[in-house]
């Protein structure tokens, strides 16, 4: 393995790693040498991907402060350090514009894809600090980067997301832990199977994405790995955008 991407020995969180980006950056960490805790609101979900990687498992909603801290705690017992932090776990919540929004729908997106994260990394920092310093990956998206008339709570608690890791990397580089952010574009996962079956959709997306094409899991995971590992040692406050270059078109 290359030493540059070799995590042996480093232990991780990834929340919402039960399907799509967060189980194929699971994977792709485990694959590199890390030890990853799978964690996810669904109990069964978790227990099984977990057997699946053969890795510890622990269910946790996001959403409760509560779940968070037990989840933190879990990886330590079963891990006995933590060196990575992945906050994957989200929902994408009602589209529609601003003007018609549903304020509980807006206040649990917001709960779920920002607030979480700043709860997580509160947690989880100290101890990447106290074991001489780590990574942190937040993933927000390429919806937070660019105006749209559909995409509400999500892209402005995306926006959150990647302030966060701004901030985050500020506070605690003098203490050799990196946060940076990950954005995603149109990537090709179970949730995006109606989009991907949308022929009309489909050409508008690909007509504004220069390589043509969705992206697939596996592409966000290698960025969080260059992110988690010695490769991106000098990299922190950043926000990676994974997104074929739709963010620099101009559709032509």
């Amino acid at each position: 393995m290359n030493a540059l991407f070799d995590l042996s020995g480093k232990a991780a969180i990834v929340t919402g790693s039960t399907r799509g980006i967060g189980r194929a950056i699971a994977e792709a960490l485990v694959a590199a040498g890390a030890r990853v805790v799978i964690s996810s609101e669904d109990a069964a979900d978790t227990a099984r991907v977990a057997a699946e990687l053969g890795m510890p498992g622990c269910a946790c909603d996001v959403a409760d402060d509560l779940q968070l801290a037990a989840l933190v705690e879990f990886s330590l017992a079963s891990l006995g350090r933590l060196d990575v932090l992945v906050c994957n776990a989200g929902i994408t919540g009602k589209a529609g514009p601003f003007a018609e929004i549903d304020m509980d729908d807006y206040a649990r997106v917001m709960a779920i894809n920002l607030r979480s994260q700043v709860v997580m990394c509160n947690l989880a920092l100290p101890h990447i600090a106290a074991g001489g310093g780590g990574a942190a990956i937040l993933v927000a998206s390429l919806s937070a980067l660019r105006g749209n008339g559909r995409i509400n709570a999500y892209a402005l608690a995306k926006a959150g997301v990647a302030q966060l890791a701004r901030n985050l990397a500020v506070e605690w580089g003098p203490r050799a832990v990196r946060v940076n952010a990950v954005s995603p574009g149109f990537i090709a996962t179970e949730l995006s199977g109606p989009l991907l079956a949308d022929e009309g959709f489909m050409a508008r997306r690909m007509s504004m994405t220069p390589l043509r094409r969705p992206g697939t899991p596996a592409e966000v995971a290698g960025a969080a790995v260059f992110l988690a590992s010695p490769a991106g040692g000098f990299v922190t406050g950043h926000n990676l955008v994974v997104d074929g270059g739709t963010l620099v078109t101009d559709g032509s």
